[in-house]
């Protein structure tokens, strides 16, 4: 580092001022990337699964920077997944003191009653604690089932699924559509994109996303 060598790998390194070789070569910050995957079902967000099932990273083949998830879907929950290098606007997202909305649609077991709509808006209780009030609306109406839309701040464990039984029903579908103002759209089930300039823009991260 800026012509010494450094055998310390807790030196602290100045990525503004400090020129870092390896073998001669110059070492570059890597591009940040700021990724949008549609998750199927069936798919683990993790880098890989000790039972060799299939993970997002199955789908991430072709990005060749380190990436993370932001956050987590579950194994049976399809939907909305940002991926990113850039570990503190990953962790602004995740945080709860963000209040960063996540949105789904969800298919649930019964046909749910007003009441029962009622109680997921005002918040119910969990097993740590009462959820916040939630945005939800009834999408289509069937006799059998509730295909509803709900808008959490939260980002606790299968909290949706749990939302849903604490009323006295269970999910049988459930994707993330939104979070925050990024939506979905039309992007193909198991496809990625990247972020646009203005979709950073929305989620307050101001930064050049072609170059760290």
């Amino acid at each position: 580092m800026n012509g010494k060598i450094v055998q310390n790998p807790e030196h602290w390194i100045d990525l503004n001022h400090d020129r870092v070789t390896l073998d001669g070569k110059a070492l570059r910050r890597p591009e940040r990337l700021y990724l949008l995957l549609y998750k199927p079902k069936g798919y683990l967000t993790t880098y890989r699964d000790p039972e060799g099932r299939q993970t997002v990273f199955d789908l991430l083949k072709d990005v060749h920077e380190w990436v993370v998830p932001v956050g987590r879907l579950d194994l049976d929950t399809s939907g909305l997944l940002l991926v990113t290098n850039d570990t503190p606007f990953a962790e602004r997202i995740m945080n709860p003191e963000s209040k960063v909305p996540k949105t789904y649609q969800v298919k649930t077991s019964v046909k749910l009653t007003e009441d029962q709509v009622e109680q997921l808006r005002r918040g119910v209780e969990l097993a740590d604690g009462p959820t916040r009030p939630a945005l939800v609306t009834v999408l289509r109406d069937h006799p059998k089932y509730s295909h509803l839309e709900i808008t959490i701040t939260e980002g606790r464990n299968r909290q949706v699924r749990r939302m849903i039984e604490a009323v006295g029903a269970k999910v049988l579908k459930l994707v993330r559509t939104a979070i925050g103002p990024i939506h979905i759209g039309s992007l193909p089930i198991g496809k990625w994109r990247k972020l646009t300039e203005e979709e950073l823009r929305l989620l307050g991260q101001k930064v050049d996303i072609t170059r760290a």
